[in-house]
């Protein structure tokens, strides 16, 4: 197969390249967007759990609340025994 170098062809390459890149460009961008938006709202959901414990905690300010100890939570695991 015998290949003819034209003008035209070089201008339709260069086309193409310029085509990808600015298509490459635009899907980066719209990824780098989507990936914003979705910090944005984890960002959104951290500040409004925030300020309901923050309401909570005020709404508790001087109680005394007694709860029963978590039993997966063993304290009894490690002992430092202190030889007297």
């Amino acid at each position: 197969m015998i290949a003819e170098a034209s003008i035209t062809g070089l201008f339709r390459m260069l086309l193409m390249i310029v085509g990808a890149v600015v298509l490459l460009r635009f899907i980066g961008r719209l990824m780098q967007a989507r990936r914003n938006a979705d910090a944005e709202r984890q960002m959104i959901e951290r500040e409004k759990e925030l300020a309901r414990l923050k309401r909570e905690s005020q709404a508790n300010r001087g109680k005394i609340r007694i709860s029963k100890p978590d039993p997966s939570e063993s304290s009894t695991a490690y002992t430092d025994w202190e030889e007297v």
